[in-house]
């Protein structure tokens, strides 16, 4: 059983919806400098972030397979592989992945504060509903005694 605190505080509970832009504002500070900061660092996220990026890596680290190959080499060979094609690639890759993964995220927390706002209004009317009918009960309850 809670106590009647915890009923006025849950009654009087404020739905927020919490995306990603509202957090950024809060990493980011009243500061000028850490603003601008958390700026070039989403800037630079995005443009490094994307599949545009990722070709161009890829276009970039070709440049320096037939010099690899020539070695005749294979940890010259498997290091172009490793250190060179799969790093410069995957990098703006998984950015990518990651961004489409943030964005399902912030949409299933849409969906699930509009659920949660319609079954605390559903539960609200319920609560009131179930405090006419004790009134109800209570005025009874007197008449027959």
């Amino acid at each position: 059983m809670h106590d009647n605190s915890e009923i006025a505080k849950a009654k009087n509970q404020k739905h927020q919806l919490v995306l990603s832009k509202d957090v950024l504002k809060l990493i980011s500070g009243k500061s000028r400098i850490r603003r601008f900061n958390t700026f070039v660092a989403v800037k630079i996220t995005r443009i490094v972030g994307s599949m545009w990026c990722a070709y161009a890596f890829a276009l970039i680290s070709l440049i320096s397979l037939p010099a690899a190959i020539a070695t005749h080499n294979p940890i010259i060979i498997v290091s172009w592989i490793a250190q060179t094609f799969l790093q410069l690639v995957l990098l703006p890759i998984i950015i990518v992945g990651q961004n489409v993964q943030a964005a399902a995220s912030e949409e299933r927390a849409k969906h699930d504060h509009d659920t949660l706002t319609a079954i605390h209004t559903l539960t609200t009317e319920i609560y009131r509903l179930d405090e006419q009918q004790s009134e109800i009960l209570e005025l009874l309850n007197k008449k027959n005694t």
